[in-house]
C-alpha cells in the first residue's frame, strides 16, 4: 500500500504562487508515474498534470500549461506541483495520485490507484 499526503495549499491572491508537495510512505514511488488532479465545487475531478517515473516526460492540461510545473524527487519519495500566475479558476481541492504499474504517462483518473486526501487551494481575485 502507498499512503500519499498533500501539503502546501492555502489562500493566495490572483497572480501569486504556491508549491504543493505530495509525500509518499509505505512504499517507494520511484517507479510509479504520478499525477496531480483537482476538483472544484460542483465540478468533476480533472487531471492537472502527470509525470513519468523518471521525470523525463510530463503532461499538462491546457489550462495550466506555462503556469504549472510538475516535478519529483525520488530520493525523497515526493512529487511537487509548482503553481505560478494563479487564477481564481484554479481554486479547487488538489489531489495527488500514484499509478503503480511503472510504465507510460497515464493521464486519466481511472488509471490511478492510490490517492491522497487533498489540499485546498483558494485563489482570490
Amino acid at each position: 500500500q502507498v499512503q500519499l499526503v498533500e501539503s502546501g495549499g492555502g489562500l493566495v491572491q490572483a497572480g501569486g504562487s504556491l508549491r504543493l508537495s505530495c509525500a509518499a510512505s509505505g512504499r517507494t514511488i520511484s517507479s510509479y508515474p504520478m499525477g496531480w488532479f483537482r476538483q472544484a465545487p460542483g465540478k468533476e475531478r480533472e487531471t492537472v498534470a502527470a509525470i513519468t517515473w523518471s521525470g523525463g516526460n510530463t503532461y499538462y492540461t491546457d489550462s495550466v500549461k506555462g503556469r504549472f510545473t510538475i516535478s519529483r524527487d525520488n530520493a525523497k519519495n515526493t512529487v511537487y506541483l509548482q503553481m505560478n500566475s494563479l487564477k481564481p479558476e484554479d481554486t479547487a481541492v488538489y489531489y495527488c495520485a500514484a499509478h503503480p504499474y511503472g510504465l507510460g504517462l497515464p493521464v486519466t483518473l481511472d488509471e490511478y490507484d492510490y490517492w491522497g486526501q487533498g489540499t485546498q487551494v483558494t485563489v482570490s481575485s
